[in-house]
């Protein structure tokens, strides 16, 4: 009995031995298949994470050029410091030196370098001061890879246009944003080997893809005159900023767009949020009386008043609503013509009255106001439109003069360009095409259009514009050598804390076009905050007739003027004794005047006399000495030791197309100094450090 019970016994644990060696057998294979098969993939790459670590660096940046292909932006080779911490001497000793020598906290420093990552950033994109500094401390565990950083060789200029760049190569602001998509390219990556004992062992840093090269419609000389021009009317009158932009009516490209105050997108960190603000598309301003145009077009258009028809004016005072509006000065009665040159409020607000608050309503929508232009530029303002369903009983009128009504300085220029285009508004462009890596053009933007006014009224609207600069408001906006159209604006700026228009804050402006009969630029120039001078007439229009002139010049626009301005009928006489013993007489009256001046009596012609003047100009450099009787003829000067931004400005005053080779200060040009020269010619300067 005994015998048997042992038996059993026996028999039972021997199949529990084997029960559980069977199951430990099959929870052996269980996990070899989760490990072999179902995690494999997962495990693999983990196994190759502690292997190597994949370290992301910015990508190449495809460049940005003006519309004659000059570099405005690209992206330079630089290097980034980085530390293995494993590798690391000592992490003290590391953290003082190299916050030393890179200018970091030493604390912060030492607690990175403290971690047990394996790679840890100490400071990206050096200067070549700093990479030299850090090779020579000789630290082990210290790494170099090379990076891209974003460069704008012009410093400040277009900076608001162009926009800048994040650590990573990240567009964050202008076409660097709005076109972040085609330029940033391909993002890299290093690859740091390490082994068991988590030491890096080898690096590998493959090739990137460079972004798309994007092209503008920006004129980099035009723009680089602008931004001075703009600037000193700034400085002059203590102005709080500015906004000054050229574009060409027909086809909407934007020549260039200049806000003040301006920052280096270089350094863009250091600058303030105002300084980097582009005002020309966000910032809105009561627009005064240029938005009068608006106005009289709308009028003109349905037929209400031709431009000889008279206006009551009512002694330069007005009631709407028990609102009183006045006139600067007293008018009886005047044709709308002469109220338009004479800035009559009272004038406009009768035409608005005729309008009616849907079709003023309906012409302020057609102009393009309340609504983005759609320029390539991100932070657009709309505007501020309020529907007429929302009008008060004296809203026509304010807004028939411009008030009650928010614009952007491109708004404004827009619609003025309508009147320069046929009646026709064309939206404005700023990018004219984008190439691929390969350098084929990928897209070239269409403009949008639409009619808004007839041909017919559009060219009477010119007509009565270029009186406003003849006889009007706008009489220094007179542009030398060719005719202009335009208007003044004086825009009384709201306070919010009286719930009053100010009495000392005021916006001037002034917008036109030239020449009038075929129009190839169009000028806005806005300055906000001007202390002393505040109207319009003195204080913007000078900056259009210098911007207006230079980009005419430049363009190698044909003048069609016969009658300069006395400014530069002086300059003319002072030449002609200077120059020419005498030869060019002329009789220069003592005031602005409508009449012709006395044309020379000698052979020189008003071309080449204006060419020659333009040489004297530029920086005391040589000119041709014309022989008496004879015509005067320009000749290239020596450029040998400028910089670049006294041979653009140079050339630009010549009216000689520059093409740039290299950077520094000028070493060799063509044509050679002393060749007889012709406005539009091509002038290349070599320059070098």
């Amino acid at each position: 009995m005994k015998s048997r019970g042992g038996q059993s016994k026996l028999r039972q644990r021997s199949l529990l031995v084997v029960i559980f060696m069977v199951g430990w057998i099959l929870l052996i294979i269980g996990r070899l298949i989760c490990l072999q098969i179902v995690q494999h993939e997962a495990l693999a790459a983990r196994a190759e994470r502690q292997r190597q670590r994949v370290v992301r660096i910015s990508p190449l940046r495809g460049m940005i050029y003006d519309r004659l292909g000059r570099e405005l932006a690209r992206s330079v080779e630089v290097q980034s410091v980085f530390a293995v911490p494993a590798e690391l001497a000592s992490v003290a000793q590391a953290a003082t030196e190299l916050a030393r020598v890179l200018g970091l906290n030493r604390s912060e420093l030492l607690q990175k370098l403290s971690s047990e990552r394996e790679f840890v950033w100490i400071k990206r994109k050096l200067s070549d001061e700093e990479v030299a500094a850090v090779k020579s401390l000789g630290l082990s565990g210290i790494h170099f890879v090379s990076e891209n950083k974003r460069y704008y060789p012009n410093r400040q200029l277009a900076a608001h246009v162009l926009g800048y760049v994040g650590i990573d190569e990240v567009g964050l602001d202008g076409v660097e944003l709005a076109y972040d998509e085609h330029l940033r390219g391909q993002e890299g990556y290093v690859l740091v080997q390490r082994d068991a004992r988590g030491r890096s062992y080898g690096l590998a840093q493959p090739p990137v893809h460079k972004g798309q090269d994007v092209t503008l419609t920006i004129d980099a000389v035009i723009q680089q005159e602008t931004e001075q021009a703009l600037e000193q009317a700034v400085r002059h009158s203590s102005a709080q900023s500015g906004v000054a932009i050229v574009m060409q009516p027909r086809t909407g490209e934007i020549l260039a767009m200049a806000s003040m105050p301006r920052f280096d997108p270089n350094e863009f960190a250091g600058s303030s949020e105002q300084q980097r603000r582009n005002r020309a598309v966000r910032d809105l301003y009561e627009p005064g009386s240029v938005f009068k145009i608006v106005t009289y077009a709308a009028a003109l258009q349905e037929r209400l008043v031709g431009s000889e028809d008279m206006l009551d004016c009512s002694g330069g005072r007005v009631v709407l609503a028990g609102h009183v509006i006045r006139d600067h000065k007293t008018f009886s009665v005047l044709s709308v013509q002469e109220a338009l040159e004479n800035s009559s409020n009272v004038g406009a607000i009768r035409l608005g009255l005729r309008l009616g608050q849907q079709r003023l309503g309906r012409y302020i929508h057609q102009f393009g106001f309340g609504q983005r232009t759609g320029v390539e530029l991100s932070g657009e303002a709309a505007g501020l439109v309020r529907p007429v369903q929302q009008w008060s009983a004296p809203s026509i009128g304010a807004i028939s003069i411009g008030q009650e009504i928010g614009v952007t300085p491109l708004q404004m220029l827009a619609a003025v360009a309508v009147v320069a285009n046929d009646g026709v508004w064309v939206q404005p462009r700023l990018v004219r095409a984008v190439h691929s890596r390969a350098g084929d053009v990928i897209t070239e933007p269409e403009a949008h259009t639409r009619r808004v006014i007839s041909p017919q009224v559009a060219r009477t609207v010119a007509r009565m514009l270029e009186g406003v600069v003849l006889r009007g408001t706008g009489k220094r906006a007179r542009l030398n050598g060719y005719s202009a159209a335009g208007k003044t604006g004086t825009a009384q700026q709201f306070d919010p804390a009286t719930g009053r228009y100010s009495t000392h804050r005021y916006v001037a402006s002034f917008a036109g076009f030239a020449p009038v009969n075929h129009p190839q630029v169009a000028v806005i120039v806005v300055i906000d905050g001007p202390r002393g001078a505040y109207h319009g007439g003195q204080v913007a229009a000078p900056v259009f007739q210098r911007i207006a002139e230079m980009a005419l010049q430049y363009l190698n626009v044909v003048p069609d003027s016969a009658k300069p301005n006395v400014e530069f009928a002086a300059w003319r006489q002072a030449f002609a004794s200077e120059e020419t013993g005498g030869a060019i007489a002329e009789t220069t009256p003592t005031s602005q005047s409508d009449e012709p001046l006395q044309q020379p009596v000698q052979a020189h012609s008003r071309e080449a006399t204006m060419e020659v003047g333009l040489t004297r100009w530029s920086n005391g450099l040589a000119t041709a000495q014309p022989a008496q009787g004879h015509e005067a003829a320009p000749v290239m000067p020596s450029f040998h030791g400028h910089t670049l931004r006294s041979v653009a400005d140079t050339c630009a005053r010549l009216g000689l197309r520059l093409v740039v080779v290299g950077s520094g200060r000028a070493v060799n040009q063509t044509p050679a100094p002393g060749t007889p020269i012709a406005i539009g010619q091509t002038c290349q300067v070599e320059f070098a450090q």
